[in-house]
């Protein structure tokens, strides 16, 4: 049997892993030419498929660009304070997944001592 609350955190570390990535990425290129911004969609997809009824094995986050037009004459669209923003919500998220973790792991563990007792 599938455990949906362990399945639904563990998609939800992978997807702020890759945002991550994607920010930092983002940043690295506020200098680059005609770069354009990626972003990472999980919440929306994650919704529309719980609203299915589907399981969230088949939740996958994805990297989609943005290639809406710049205000900076070189082309870029990177905005830092928008990036660092992204970066600090993408921080609180994964660590309260990772309290929901624990959290999850000690009431195991409980259950698990207070069982063999």
């Amino acid at each position: 049997m599938e455990d949906l609350t362990y399945g639904l955190i563990k998609k939800s570390l992978d997807a702020s892993a890759l945002r991550q990535k994607v920010i930092a990425n983002n940043i690295s290129n506020i200098n680059t030419k005609n770069f354009k911004r990626s972003d990472v969609v999980f919440e929306d997809i994650l919704k529309d498929k719980l609203g299915d009824g589907e399981l969230t094995d088949s939740v996958e986050p994805e990297v989609v660009k943005d290639s809406s037009t710049s205000m900076r004459e070189d082309g870029n669209n990177v905005d830092i304070d928008y990036e660092m923003t992204n970066m600090a919500a993408n921080e609180i998220l994964y660590n309260t997944m990772i309290t929901q973790l624990n959290t999850k792991y000690s009431i195991l563990r409980y259950s698990i001592e207070e069982g063999s007792k």
